[in-house]
């Protein structure tokens, strides 16, 4: 399948990773310089990270989702007042869209791994980016952390920075790459090697979230971003 799979889509862990709130201002502050004009969040869940995201120079804000259930979220979201843009919410994936439809910036947050033909997407993606138009992605890194808990919500993958770079659909170029929260990578380390625990307890995201995110955001700029537990790549359309 080219498209986010709605039976692989589970949503209990994005109502646990809502409370992440440091972690979304951490990567927005890298997220949202690339950010402007017409925007399309694909796989936008229940409509957490937008509100991080959008800013003034931000002129529409649309939300693509396949699971009915989260559209109805999306749609609160969308009238809430919440994201400063002008959003709507279509119901579907990439391959929904009119050919004619072209945005500035796609946004794949955390939703990448959760496609299995990961190029397809980025292909199709491309067909719908304005000229100089970005795809800005965010996903789990390294395949060594790779556990029980992405295999339960539909993960068929990790990446590495490398991994990501190799995706860049010809037309387009990298412009960004790095890794953001090496704090949260060691923590993962020792989950994976030692507590072997396949899932999160919300009192363990609390910790990751206010201990560990304030830790990498200190860190990281002096690791020069070459470690962490997830990786975020920036391509342009040339």
């Amino acid at each position: 399948m080219n498209d986010v799979a709605a039976d692989h889509y589970i949503g209990d862990e994005l109502e646990l990773f809502q409370h992440a709130v440091h972690w979304k201002q951490y990567f927005a502050k890298y997220v949202k310089p690339h950010l402007g004009g017409r925007v399309l969040e694909v796989g936008a869940g229940i409509g957490e990270t937008a509100p991080f995201l959008c800013a003034s120079d931000v002129s529409r804000w649309t939300f693509l989702e396949p699971d009915s259930g989260f559209c109805d979220q999306l749609e609160k979201t969308a009238s809430s007042g919440r994201i400063s843009a002008a959003c709507n919410v279509i119901n579907g994936t990439l391959s929904s869209l009119a050919e004619e439809e072209c945005f500035d910036v796609i946004l794949y947050m955390d939703v990448l791994e959760h496609i299995e033909q990961d190029r397809d997407e980025l292909k199709l993606a491309l067909s719908h980016l304005n000229a100089g138009g970005r795809i800005v992605v965010l996903a789990p890194a390294h395949q060594f952390l790779f556990s029980e808990f992405d295999a339960s919500i539909g993960h068929f993958r990790r990446y590495s920075l490398k991994q990501l770079r190799l995706l860049c659909p010809k037309g387009m170029e990298t412009v960004t790459a790095k890794y953001l929260d090496s704090a949260g990578m060691l923590a993962s380390m020792a989950n994976r090697m030692l507590l072997r625990q396949s899932r999160p307890g919300l009192k363990q995201i609390l910790f990751w979230d206010r201990v560990l995110v304030p830790v990498s955001r200190l860190a990281d700029p002096f690791l020069l971003h070459r470690i962490g537990k997830s990786a975020l790549v920036v391509y342009e359309k040339i």
